[in-house]
């Protein structure tokens, strides 16, 4: 044996695995290999809420198959003196859902307790906490620590390059001494707080203390506000949302502007924060020109299916000196509005309010910010119960409807208009109707509609009674037959109604009366025609349809029109013997293989003509369309209708119900038209036309039209356009109108609109909007709004432009931005439901 050979065995040995404790143990990768060795396990006896995360450490493979009960140490190199380990070189420690890494850590696998230095980092836990530090101490099991120079976010997860958000209010902050009292408490010293991307923040809170509850708000003591590193607001005390439920009580950003009428506007709100489910916001703005305003909100949702929603506005108006004939004169248009919108459900019954009070139209025209609002007439309250059941429907209704008129001023000294209005009050309904029932084991079927009513009406120069009642009752039978395609329906229907008073002389007496009718009809619907297409066209299978239909009517027994007060739709029934007719085509187009993707548009909300929401429900979160991926369209699409009908009168008098020289309106021309067009005797209606035309979910084309071929005119035309393709959005509107006048020529009204848009609300960069309307006949513009955005990675700003013309009553120029804040809020007066986009 050589001496070569006696040292290798005697070495073996000497290096042996002995059943000692080893003071200093080696994790070093083996060069041919790649392997490591098996990391040191201290066994807890605490549960592990998540498997640990994965890591590209030396022990991440080892950590993983470890139980869930302990701690797993790794470092280049270790020292252990009883439950003391010293760790050198890459070290890392992980517990439960918490991994510590450092150059050199002390850790006591007693106490828990662990002191590093040297890109000493946190990593883990319930918010996802990512701690970066130069120095500290960290007790894994109470979890709480004390950290040196810090950078930290929490509510974001770090894998290689890419960042998943696990929460909804991520943030990040940085300090020079950050204590972690409990799991979900920071205390911040000489720090900065926001939700912008390090190292460069857009902006960010500047403060000596900042107290960040996790889940909850980040309390900031003596902060000063930087915007691209500029200090720009100090504030002694604010507060961070770092949880999208919480809310805290306490006064929101201030709001300023600048108006053409109302001057400088400068304002600020209370929130208070009731409990979990109600909430209020009161604040005032004062306007250097005009005077202060007063707003308020008041929202409720005491549950998933109920809400309450209140708004007040109003302006105390210290008056603009005009020139006028007589001299110079002060004009007040302050006001108030206030709307109360709420809906529940219990025991089967739906109840919905939507109430509005409106104290001076005037104050409308000059203070409302949206113009489409600023000039609606109507002041309308409804607060009804209904209930469904069986075929059945049941309801109760108490019921306002005002309508301001702008009266005439005879000897034109005032230069602002006046106004006065109509109301029309139910109080209350009580409805009942159902739907069409089997008569028995006849082939009949039977239905009925009645309402008992308190009403009251008042108008200048004419007024009822404070209440006076009607009873309506209409039980309806019919016999639907088919043959052949063919569809047959005739009916008899009577018209039963009782009024407390009667019209004699331009007034109101107390004279009941009954008025009864009879109303026959026969619907005639022949087979439908329809035509598939064999060859595809773009891509897609097309079918055409076209539904005919025949319509005659005969109602009879109404002979004192003329003496019926009207209140709304019940008291226009009128004598008639007519047909009607008319036809709806179809075009539907089916995806020949896979379904179309249609991508939603950043700006389908700005479209000409899109209705606005009546009301708000509290807390509700709309779904943002901006980030929304690209999803299936329907297969198949009607890509286009158009129906067609008209009248023709039988009776060109309506039983003597019409009035030359005047517009009148009855059941019959109400259910073909809105625009009224009987102003004399005729047998022929006007031709009514309704076309729409939508290709994919982007494009919608509506064209209204009214063609009278006994006056050959247009009575009424309104065409739409919109189209989104990509980040672009396009929209237009034509609306003309001639109102019959008697033995004169017809009052004609013609409006454009035109929208145009790019990019989005919450689109990185740049974004803008335009919306403008003229008036042909004045050739004046009526409105304008420019809008423009631009979006960094966590604040944005907006700025506004609005111009009103309103007639004589409003000539405004209104500036107006807000800066928002992710997760924050916003700084300004540009409030989210009067934007653009």
């Amino acid at each position: 044996m050589t001496l070569r050979t006696r040292f290798l065995i005697t070495a073996l040995f000497l290096c042996h695995q002995l059943l000692a404790t080893a003071l200093v143990t080696s994790q070093l990768r083996s060069g041919n290999s790649g392997q490591a060795a098996a990391p040191t396990t201290h066994e807890t006896a605490q549960k592990a809420e998540t498997p640990a995360p994965a890591s590209s450490t030396p022990c991440a493979s080892q950590a993983a198959a470890q139980d869930s009960d302990s701690t797993t140490i790794c470092a280049l190199q270790q020292e252990k003196a009883g439950d003391v380990y010293k760790l050198h070189g890459n070290a890392e420690i992980r517990y439960r859902t918490y991994v510590v890494r450092a150059d050199e850590v002390t850790y006591d696998a007693d106490s828990g307790e662990a002191t590093a230095s040297g890109h000493f980092s946190l990593d883990g836990g319930p918010n996802d906490d990512h701690i970066k530090a130069s120095h500290g101490n960290y007790n894994l099991t109470a979890e709480t620590g004390r950290f040196y120079d810090v950078t930290a976010t929490t509510g974001l997860r770090f894998r290689g390059n890419r960042v998943v958000v696990t929460s909804t209010a991520p943030f990040a902050f940085t300090g020079k001494i950050v204590e972690k009292t409990s799991p979900d408490h920071y205390l911040v010293y000489d720090g900065t707080i926001t939700t912008c991307e390090l190292p460069h923040p857009n902006w960010q809170f500047q403060a000596h203390k900042v107290v960040v509850d996790v889940g909850g708000n980040a309390s900031i003591y003596h902060s000063k506000f930087l915007l691209h590193g500029i200090p720009i607001l100090y504030f002694p005390y604010a507060t961070h949302p770092v949880a999208r439920e919480v809310r805290d009580t306490g006064f929101l950003v201030p709001t300023v502007g600048r108006s053409s009428t109302k001057g400088n506007i400068v304002g600020d709100s209370f929130y208070w924060a009731m409990n979990r489910s109600m909430d209020a916001t009161v604040g005032a703005e004062y306007f250097s020109k005009r005077g202060w305003a007063q707003r308020g909100e008041f929202r409720a949702r005491p549950s998933d299916t109920s809400y309450v929603d209140m708004n007040f506005s109003g302006v105390v108006d210290r008056g603009i000196v005009i020139d006028t004939k007589t001299g110079l004169q002060q004009l007040r248009e302050g006001g108030q509005e206030a709307r109360l919108t709420a809906e529940g459900n219990f025991y089967g019954f739906r109840a919905i309010s939507n109430i509005d009070y409106l104290s001076s139209f005037l104050f409308r025209l000059a203070f409302n910010e949206v113009f489409t609002q600023a000039v609606n007439s109507e002041v309308k309250s409804q607060v009804f119960l209904s209930k469904a059941t069986n075929g059945f429907s049941f309801g109760g209704m108490v019921e306002r409807y005002q309508n301001f008129f702008q009266t005439i001023d005879p000897d034109g000294t005032l230069s602002k208009p006046t106004f006065d209005s109509i109301r029309i009050l139910h109080t209350p309904s009580a409805d009942a109707s159902s739907v069409d029932r089997p008569l028995g084991r006849s082939p009949f079927f039977w239905s009925f509609d009645a309402s008992l009513s308190g009403l009251s009406r008042s108008e200048p120069g004419f007024h009822t009674s404070s209440l006076l009642g009607r009873f309506d009752f209409s039980p309806e039978i019919s016999l639907p037959l088919q043959f052949r395609g063919w569809t047959l329906r005739p009916g008899l229907t009577l018209h039963e109604t009782y009024y407390a008073e009667r019209f004699v002389g331009g007034i109101a007496v107390n004279d009941p009366t009954n008025r009864q009718a009879l109303e026959t009809s026969v619907e005639v619907r022949p087979p439908v025609l329809e035509k598939i297409f064999d060859k595809q066209f773009l891509g897609r299978k097309w079918k055409h349809v076209i539904e005919p239909r025949v319509v005659y009517r005969l109602v009879t027994g109404v002979n004192d029109f003329a003496n019926v007060l009207h209140f709304d739709e019940r008291d226009i029934l009128s004598n008639t013997h007519e047909v009607e007719y008319g036809f709806v085509t179809r075009l539907y187009a089916k995806g020949s293989s896979s379904r179309i993707q249609e991508c939603e548009t950043p700006m389908t909300g700005l479209a000409v003509g899109a209705a606005a929401p009546e009301q708000t429900v509290p807390w509700q979160r709309v779904s943002n369309l901006d980030n929304q991926p690209c999803t299936p369209g329907p297969e198949t699409r009607e890509v286009a209708s158009w129906e067609v009908s008209q009248k023709y009168f039988l009776d060109p008098t309506f039983g003597g119900a019409l009035v030359s020289g005047q517009r009148n309106v009855f059941t019959t021309t109400e259910d073909l038209t809105g625009i009224a067009f009987a102003t004399e005797a005729r047998h022929l209606s006007p031709l009514v036309s309704r076309l729409r035309v939508a290709t994919t979910s982007h494009t919608d084309t509506e064209w209204d039209l009214d063609y009278d071929f006994q006056q050959g005119r247009i009575n009424a035309s309104t065409l739409l356009v919109n189209h989104n393709f990509g980040l672009f959005t396009v929209g237009g509107g034509d609306a003309f109108l001639q109102i019959p006048q008697p033995n004169t020529i017809p009052l004609k009204f013609q409006q454009f609109r035109v929208a145009l848009g790019y990019g989005g609300l919450t689109r990185r960069g740049f974004s803008a909007a335009s919306s403008f309307g003229m008036d042909a006949e004045t050739r004046q513009l009526q409105f304008a709004t420019a809008q423009t955005t631009y979006n960094w990675n966590c604040c944005g700003m907006t700025l506004e432009y609005r111009r009103y013309a309103i007639a004589n009553v409003r000539n405004e120029n209104l500036f107006r931005f807000t800066f928002s804040l992710a997760n924050i809020g916003s700084f300004g007066n540009l409030r989210r439901q009067e934007r653009l986009y």
